[in-house]
């Protein structure tokens, strides 16, 4: 996406890469291809308003956390396909881990449990797993990162001089990081077993990183890097404490900025790094990660084919007034906040014959909104703030019907921004601010407006009555697979 300087649109193009799933519970992507669609968009957004490199100030990055990617520093081909956010494999790793010291025996140094979720178990499953990997990567012949790193290592050169380098938010991401020290901590690399010459510089969000070498925007600088989620709070412009986005893509992700200081959890949060700006100091975040909302509209569709595209979801949930008594947890990779149950699998709750495709549609909406009221609630909880409106971005936020829920569910104002694509812009922001593109921060908030507001409309003992039928549902998924 190309933005101007009031944060419009002035070019976009997007293309989809392959979902693999090669064993249940396996969820890969292919890295070379997502290097090539990169490639692709970044030339048809160029080309549909005659852009040239000169014309563009600089570059930021945004990307799936945690996904991880294993690579040849001589010839940048990957060892194996990159090992997404969502897989499970290493579940016997995380049980093993955890019963040494416990699920939590991490979060002091990286704010974040131990679950199959981080790049930590999926990096060294790749190294006691791809044959030669671990020899190759303590002498430095491989080079680790998630889709960020990946993406700037061959876009500034590759094998020839590409630069190894991740920001703050995604390292924040890899259960490597002392949120402390933002550098690698020497006794997490010891306890997961990884090489320190494998991982990349951990560098701020906004300050230029290196230049492009790519022919359509070559000697363009890269200048920020931001996890989707922590790009899509400072496309928000949540700057202070207390602000508060939730994103609706794939997965849900409820971020809380908390200031200059991370704020440990104890109802099932993350801690996370929000964003540094350049030489100021890093913010932090309080996050609550759901695993399955967009995936199950794309579920619907592609493994049942009872919808053709992901809008259709809409108009057929629309065809009943309710749910029917359906309620659907999505635990495909297991439950994520503020549950952690890595045993949990999905489970369809309250068919009767009366239950039709249009109550299964509705419910799989609904399972959005309630999975983000159970994290709502955590948060208020560690937070010690109420939440009185939520700012609200992603795909989904085009279905109106799961707003108007979501409003209902949370008794809570949701609010929707005029540029609803927060994620991409807030890497054009952590970019722009460090060439001064943008004056400051006060700039990237006046740009922000609301499209269209939804207010809870639901009687509170019709909201309540659903609320205890979903937590009902969830407890069913518990336990599912058996250690």
């Amino acid at each position: 996406m190309v933005f101007d300087r009031s944060a419009r649109i002035a070019a976009v193009a997007q293309k989809e890469h392959e979902q693999i799933f090669p064993k249940p519970g396996w969820v890969e992507h292919d890295a070379l291809e997502i290097l090539r669609r990169t490639e692709e968009v970044i030339r048809d957004a160029l080309e549909q308003r005659g852009l040239r490199a000169a014309d563009l100030a600089a570059i930021g990055i945004t990307n799936q956390r945690e996904t991880t990617v294993l690579w040849e520093r001589q010839t940048g081909k990957p060892v194996a396909n990159a090992i997404v956010w969502q897989d499970t494999r290493v579940a016997e790793d995380v049980a093993r881990f955890a019963s040494q010291g416990g699920q939590d025996r991490f979060r002091p140094q990286t704010g974040l449990p131990v679950s199959t979720y981080f790049s930590s178990l999926k990096l060294r499953w790749l190294l006691e797993n791809v044959p030669g990997a671990r020899g190759k990567a303590a002498g430095g012949d491989l080079l680790f990162g998630n889709i960020d790193t990946f993406l700037l290592w061959n876009l500034t050169g590759g094998p020839r001089g590409g630069v190894h380098v991740t920001d703050v938010t995604n390292a924040s991401r890899t259960q490597l990081l002392n949120l402390k020290t933002l550098d690698w901590d020497v006794e997490l690399l010891a306890a997961f077993d990884i090489p320190r010459a494998v991982l990349p510089e951990v560098r701020s969000s906004s300050e230029v990183y290196g230049q492009a070498t790519l022919s359509a925007i070559r000697g363009v600088p890269f200048a920020g890097i931001l996890g989707d989620q922590q790009a899509a709070l400072v496309g928000q412009a949540c700057f202070h404490p207390g602000e508060v986005k939730n994103t609706y893509g794939t997965g849900c992700f409820l971020l809380m900025n908390t200031g200059e200081r991370p704020v440990p959890s104890n109802f099932g949060l993350l801690t996370t790094v929000a964003y540094k700006l350049g030489n100021g100091a890093a913010h932090y975040a309080l996050e609550g990660s759901v695993a399955i909302t967009g995936a199950l509209v794309q579920w619907l569709r592609d493994n049942l084919g009872i919808i053709e595209k992901s809008p259709d979801v809409e108009p057929l949930a629309r065809t009943v007034n309710d749910n029917g008594g359906v309620y659907f947890v999505p635990a495909f990779s297991g439950l994520y906040a503020p549950y952690w149950k890595e045993n949990a699998r999905g489970v369809i709750a309250g068919l009767t014959r009366y239950a039709n495709k249009g109550h299964l549609a509705r419910a799989v909406l609904e399972a959005t909104a309630f999975q983000t009221r159970e994290v709502v609630e955590a948060m208020e909880k560690d937070s010690h703030i109420g939440l009185r409106s939520l700012k609200v971005d992603g795909g989904m936020v085009a279905n109106e019907l799961l707003m108007q829920f979501q409003a209902d569910i949370l008794n809570r104002e949701v609010l929707r921004p005029v540029i609803q694509e927060t994620t991409a812009l807030g890497a054009a922001y952590a970019a722009g601010l460090a060439m001064k593109f943008f004056s400051g921060l006060e700039e990237l908030r006046a740009n922000w407006a609301v499209d269209r507001a939804w207010t809870p409309h639901l009687a509170e003992m019709d909201r309540e009555q659903l609320f205890r039928q979903w937590k009902k549902a969830v407890t069913r998924s518990f336990d599912w697979m058996e250690s």
